[in-house]
């Protein structure tokens, strides 16, 4: 059956780069890594935006230690921007975590930000707050309109990459010259 997330039309651990041609200004030269994508939708979270603030802001507003922590949060998109995504390597088992693949995993709850403020955390993690969602057949409409170039993620763009950097690596990944990229469609 089609169920299975992993079907032949799933883009889930895939890199989504936002085109020239992608209308909304919240997206403009993101890229989103894709947790989730089935049928029924898809979730993913921004991983090149961050908001200004540090992990050691959110870790001493929710009382934890790490407040020395000089790490980026990223804005993961407009939905729930209240609500915080914490991508990873795998690990310690945490309260609410789900496998997005075996090199990656998604924590929702409280007790992984607890576990890297105490230095007791994932080897690699990304913190976002918020994330980007699309309802059953939106992401199949907005790839049919060219409004994003994707390809297969990998770990090295995902924790390894300086932030500022991962548009053009995934363009690169994709074989995409940013310099050929025009910001205006063409008709014949």
């Amino acid at each position: 059956m089609m169920n299975d997330i992993q079907s032949a039309g799933s883009l889930k651990h895939h890199f989504l780069a936002a085109s020239p041609w992608l209308s909304d200004p919240r997206f403009h030269g993101s890229v989103i890594y894709l947790c989730e994508h089935s049928e029924s939708g898809a979730l993913g979270l921004m991983i090149n935006q961050p908001l200004g603030i540090h992990l050691g802001e959110i870790l001493e507003q929710l009382d934890l230690q790490g407040g020395e922590l000089d790490l980026p949060v990223f804005a993961g998109g407009p939905v729930q921007p209240e609500r915080g995504f914490v991508l990873h390597s795998p690990g310690r088992k945490w309260q609410n975590t789900a496998q997005v693949t075996d090199d990656v995993l998604l924590t929702t709850s409280r007790d992984v930000l607890e576990s890297i403020g105490q230095d007791d955390g994932p080897h690699e993690f990304f913190v976002a707050l918020g994330y980007s969602g699309w309802s059953e057949g939106q992401l199949e409409e907005e790839l049919g309109s060219s409004a994003w170039l994707t390809c297969p993620a990998n770990t090295e763009v995902l924790f390894r990459t300086p932030v500022e950097q991962r548009y053009e690596a995934v363009l690169r990944l994709i074989g995409v010259d940013l310099n050929q990229l025009s910001d205006s469609v063409g008709h014949a």
